[in-house]
């Protein structure tokens, strides 16, 4: 079965919890926690630039020793994560299509596509070992708040268990040829003689050097690092002031503690396109430890999807004018297009 098929699956599952959590948890009452917030929601969508340009920012850091001529300016980068967070959020491509449409747009500049594609896979590596860290402190602050229960257990048990994948990844990122056994792969499934071959061949060597060499420079993973779990943070301050729009404040340990272990289910089910149904659990879960009521936590998760929604579509349409755009100049000057 295709990818692509089980993907629309996994959507229509979701969809479906989706639509049942907010039936079980009353239609009015949650849309009257919306109608309670009002205008002020709209404020979500200009201050989600805020941790936005915070990812933005690590991931300069790590481009920095390939940019020493400073193309990639945080405005520049910044965009691209609208863009690519809009792709993930927004468009069935399981979390992860987005991180190849921010190779694409970062060589708009003079980039190489060995540097923007190991930045950024190195970019992926450190968010699983943030993931980690954000929910290791999620973690802490549950139990302080709650003290010990089952749920609090199994995700303790789980975070110890799954903690050697992050460590595993960095050893075979740092010391293997991943582009290589990647081109490797191409080789057998299509052949020698398929013309993506030559071109992926010529530059699987420079993109491995280029990982190696990234991961191999502490300054640049720990500013990446700290970038990251600082945006992360944010994202924290983003429900504290949901539920106070909604009129439900909580203390901002509460709003990490949600925000952190939330995130954590939606990334393990990253194979749900934009989460759905599995956003909506997750705070129903964590929200009621919490004290916060069902209906509460299904209003906040739908407070923000409409932040999404209001600030994912704009980044789609630049994203398309500025592909448009760059197709036209490419025709203007005779040159193929870019595959």
């Amino acid at each position: 079965m295709k990818a692509g098929l089980w993907a629309t699956i996994a959507g229509l599952a979701g969809l479906a919890l989706t639509a049942w959590i907010v039936v079980h948890e009353g239609v009015q009452d949650i849309f009257h926690l919306l109608a309670t917030a009002g205008w002020g929601l709209l404020w979500l969508v200009p201050l989600h630039l805020v941790p936005i340009a915070a990812d933005a920012r690590g991931w300069q850091a790590l481009l920095r020793p390939f940019d020493a001529s400073h193309h990639a300016t945080l405005p520049f980068l910044t965009w691209i994560a609208t863009v690519r967070e809009a792709v993930d959020r927004l468009l069935p491509v399981a979390n992860v299509g987005g991180q190849f449409v921010g190779i694409r747009l970062a060589l708009l500049r003079p980039i190489t596509g060995a540097a923007a594609a190991a930045s950024v896979l190195v970019e992926v590596l450190l968010t699983v070992v943030n993931q980690y860290l954000f929910t290791a402190l999620g973690l802490v602050l549950l139990v302080m708040l709650v003290h010990d229960t089952p749920v609090t257990h199994g995700l303790v048990f789980g975070l110890v268990a799954t903690l050697p994948v992050p460590v595993l990844l960095f050893f075979l990122l740092r010391n293997g040829r991943v582009f290589g056994r990647i081109k490797g792969w191409a080789t057998r499934l299509l052949g020698n003689d398929h013309h993506l071959l030559a071109r992926l061949a010529e530059s699987a060597a420079q993109m491995d050097h280029d990982l190696r060499a990234l991961l191999h420079l502490p300054r640049p993973l720990a500013g990446a690092l700290a970038w990251q779990l600082g945006g992360m943070i944010l994202g924290g301050a983003e429900t504290w002031l949901m539920l106070w729009l909604l009129g439900h404040p909580v203390s901002i340990w509460e709003a990490l503690a949600l925000e952190s272990l939330s995130m954590a289910v939606r990334n393990f089910a990253f194979f749900v396109p934009a989460g759905l149904g599995v956003q909506e659990a997750s705070l129903v879960v964590f929200g009621t430890l919490i004290g916060l009521p069902a209906d509460v936590s299904v209003a906040l998760s739908l407070a923000k999807r409409l932040r999404d929604i209001g600030f994912g579509i704009p980044a789609l349409l630049s994203w398309q004018w500025v592909e448009v755009r760059h197709l036209r100049n490419q025709r203007s000057h005779g040159s193929a297009p870019d595959c």
